[in-house]
């Protein structure tokens, strides 16, 4: 069972930016799709950005041009580069990673946007 570690998170005022890292505890296989969703109070989990084997990039429009998601397969890491936060980007950030087995999920990491 893969285990999967997110950092980075933490407070930052609007306009700001943070990298959140996504480390897995065992080698992932480069062709499976990994993500980060997050999920503030009161709301449904939601994707934030995906990326695909073939290093194919998601976003939801709340995000596009702002946060970029990237992946070091050598180093069984994803990241999550996030450039002028907004209030409204205030959650709990999940890492993912899609097997055809099942999904992987982190413990999580709480980024607050607020001055």
């Amino acid at each position: 069972q893969v285990q999967l570690v997110e950092s980075g998170g933490g407070l930052v005022q609007p306009g700001g930016s943070l990298r959140l890292s996504c480390a897995a505890s065992r080698s992932i296989n480069s062709n499976y799709a990994m993500g980060w969703y997050r999920q503030a109070p009161g709301k449904q989990r939601e994707l934030v950005a995906v990326i695909t084997s073939g290093g194919v990039t998601n976003y939801p429009d709340s995000v596009r041009g702002r946060f970029t998601i990237s992946r070091d397969n050598a180093k069984n890491t994803v990241y999550l580069q996030m450039n002028s936060l907004k209030p409204e980007d205030t959650a709990v950030y999940y890492c993912l990673y899609g097997t055809p087995s099942g999904n992987h999920w982190g413990q999580g990491t709480q980024v607050t946007v607020s001055s």
